[in-house]
């Protein structure tokens, strides 16, 4: 009987290590003017209402690419988002449609919205001066490293 405890100990590591490697998160990429940038996907309802909120800092090379079922005209905010930001509107196809360039921190109850200027699936946020650097254009395709 003294094995079976060793027994239930490695079914029980065994279990843990599987359950555990099962959890390992992909990482995304996408590609804008050739530039490779490494994001976070926000494609449930809770994800994009979170988005970048309260976070103190983003890495160089980083973005939270939001991701909708259809394309339609789109807003968003900087409501307790603690880092300014590059917005960047892509339609279904993933051509750049609009974009707020150093879009500001918002701590206040009425943030204004920074609307597309035409309908947008795919919105791409960075930090603020990326879009600049890359001389990022309406027309620019957002080309994407991985499969939805």
């Amino acid at each position: 009987m003294r094995n079976s405890g060793k027994t239930v100990r490695l079914f029980v590591a065994l279990l843990l290590a599987t359950v555990a490697g099962g959890c390992v998160t992909a990482e995304h990429y996408v590609e804008l003017k050739g530039q490779r940038l490494k994001v976070e996907l926000a494609i449930d309802r809770d994800e994009q209402a979170m988005g970048l909120m309260f976070r103190e800092s983003l890495p160089e090379d980083y973005g939270m690419l939001f991701i909708f079922t259809f394309e339609a005209p789109r807003s968003f905010w900087m409501k307790n988002t603690r880092i300014p930001l590059d917005i960047l509107y892509f339609d279904r196809e993933l051509a750049l449609v609009s974009m707020v360039q150093n879009a500001r921190p918002c701590a206040v109850r009425q943030c204004p919205g920074y609307p597309s200027e035409r309908p947008a699936q795919y919105v791409l946020e960075l930090n603020a001066g990326k879009a600049a650097e890359l001389d990022v254009q309406r027309g620019d395709v957002l080309v994407l490293l991985f499969e939805l």
